[in-house]
């Protein structure tokens, strides 16, 4: 008998909470799969996962890195918040909680370093476009990477096209024996709207010309540079995009705690 009045005075699980954040973290634990999913598939088809040694000889970024890395920390949160709200888990729905709060943290903390380090963000950006022109040959994940960043923001290389002489089939040297010798990928051609078919071989030679020749048939523009004036020119959307973000990892982290409160407070009454 005290048992039935301890369940209609004491509180409850709200169930509305523990549905929601069920099925908000099982989508998020499904795409998370779908990521790790498609970065295995990729390391599989280069090859990868029957050489794992060879992770390491890329001398640039691998793309699928990105998927790696951000499915797994989907798939994990997912997990844990997918679990720990049906099962009523305080253990993983806290460490749901906690891995959430540690990402926003890290977030927070790498926006305000970006905004105090501008100058230092821009050299390391440098730094990484040069070192992967040195590396656009070694991986085809990489090169459709640069070759998309070159056309859509209409740049080429990281300051210009000279800075694909770092690059050992593209440099001017006279003992590259290479037919792109002088030349720049297809991605930093200009387009031309009556084409319809895409010139691969537009690049060859064309750094042979002098600057004001090389503008009719290529970008002169630097990644870093373009990159810099459409932050500024998007800053709005791209500052909404992670106010959001930010805001549903909030949300989710309100939600869990609150969750843990309510399976606490049944337990007490226990």
């Amino acid at each position: 008998m005290s048992r039935k009045q301890h369940h209609f005075k004491g509180a409850e699980v709200s169930c509305c909470v523990k549905y929601f954040l069920f099925g908000f973290n099982i989508l998020f634990w499904l795409l998370g799969a779908a990521f790790l999913g498609i970065g295995l598939w990729a390391w599989a088809e280069k090859g990868v996962l029957s050489n794992i040694s060879s992770i390491t000889d890329l001398g640039g970024f691998d793309p699928v890195w990105l998927f790696i890395v951000v499915g797994g920390v989907m798939f994990i949160l997912g997990f844990a918040g997918c679990i720990g709200a049906l099962r009523e888990n305080t253990f993983l729905l806290k460490f749901f909680s906690v891995f959430l709060g540690l990402i926003f943290f890290l977030e927070l903390t790498a926006g305000i370093l970006a905004f105090v380090f501008k100058d230092w963000i821009k050299d390391q950006l440098n730094f990484f476009i040069n070192n992967n022109v040195k590396a656009y040959r070694d991986d085809i994940d990489l090169q459709n990477l640069i070759d998309f960043a070159q056309e859509y923001w209409s740049c080429c290389g990281a300051h210009g096209p000279n800075d694909w002489n770092l690059n050992i089939y593209f440099n001017c040297t006279d003992s590259n024996p290479s037919r792109e010798r002088c030349g720049v990928p297809f991605s930093c051609c200009v387009k031309d709207p009556a084409e319809d078919v895409l010139n691969t071989q537009c690049g060859y030679d064309v750094r042979l010309q002098g600057e004001l020749d090389q503008q009719k048939y290529i970008y002169t523009k630097g990644c870093v540079g373009q990159f810099e004036k459409w932050l500024q020119d998007n800053l709005i959307i791209v500052a909404g995009i992670f106010v959001g973000i930010a805001l549903l990892q909030i949300f989710g982290i309100c939600l869990a705690q609150n969750l843990v409160s309510d399976i606490r407070a049944v337990k007490a009454n226990w």
